[in-house]
């Protein structure tokens, strides 16, 4: 590890100790979205005006009912029925994590450029998790996306930190260095500001731990998986794991080759762009 690398590493990790990195915020309309589910009786017409005060992000709903996953024989063109066909859990906990793109803005083209990288790649994720959810478990799926658009979300006080720090902005491998090795510790404490619940929390933190072997199969599993599936054939360090030899991969029964699952899980790829 570079000086550079080992300083930030060691200041920014005193920070979290004592409480003094500044972490992002959920966005106002996602902290709406979750008091408004926290009402059990809910209806969608009630959801739906807390949600349709962003209409990007309604627009994205909409678009994920009409995604080839869950697509009817026909097309949803309005929030009610987006909402009604999800149901209140799901379009809630999907639009919270979907809202949560505003968060990724930046000052500088380096730093905007590698949030884009981020934030792309979390939404293949979760797409990708949300599929295999459904097809290989009993849990939920609006979870499993969650879970996959947050697994890197320690990743943006880093990316804050590196642009009032122009030495570590000019140094991408020491970035990248600093990157990796911290970004499942903030990512971790970032959820658990955000009150996110335990079995999301764990998922930064736990998500590169490939010899990990719950009991039983659990977001974390779901997440490792997809994050395999998403970095094959690139030139990610994770495209060179063998899936066989991933306890997580094992306990869901998959074949990496079968090519039904393959041609699935492809398409859900981009099913929350």
């Amino acid at each position: 590890m570079s000086k550079l690398a080992e300083k930030v590493q060691q200041d920014l990790v005193a920070a979290i100790d004592n409480d003094d990195l500044v972490l992002p915020t959920l966005p106002e309309v996602a902290l709406q979205i979750r008091k408004a589910a926290e009402d059990p009786e809910i209806s969608v017409s009630a959801l739906g005006k807390v949600i349709g005060r962003d209409t990007a992000l309604s627009a994205r709903l909409i678009k994920v009912v009409n995604s080839p996953l869950l697509r009817a024989t026909q097309e949803v063109t309005d929030l009610h029925t987006a909402i009604t066909r999800l149901g209140v859990n799901y379009s809630s906990n999907l639009a919270i994590g979907l809202v949560m793109e505003q968060i990724f803005n930046a000052r500088s083209e380096v730093v905007e450029q590698k949030m884009r990288e981020v934030w792309h790649k979390s939404l293949e994720i979760a797409g990708v998790s949300y599929a295999l959810c459904r097809r290989y478990t009993q849990l939920k799926p609006d979870q499993a996306a969650l879970g996959g658009l947050v697994h890197q979300i320690g990743v943006l006080p880093i990316l804050t930190y590196a642009e009032d720090h122009n030495e570590l902005l000019a140094d991408a491998v020491s970035l990248n260095h600093v990157i990796d090795q911290i970004h499942p510790l903030i990512g971790e404490k970032l959820l658990k500001v955000w009150d996110f619940p335990e079995k999301l929390v764990q998922i930064p933190r736990l998500y590169l731990d490939l010899q990990r072997d719950s009991e039983r199969l659990d977001y974390v599993d779901l997440v490792q998986v997809a994050s395999l599936y998403c970095h094959k054939n690139s030139n990610h360090p994770l495209s060179r794991v063998d899936a066989l030899e991933v306890p997580a991969f094992r306990k869901m029964g998959i074949d990496p080759q079968n090519e039904t699952l393959c041609r699935d899980l492809e398409e859900s790829r981009s099913m929350f762009y």
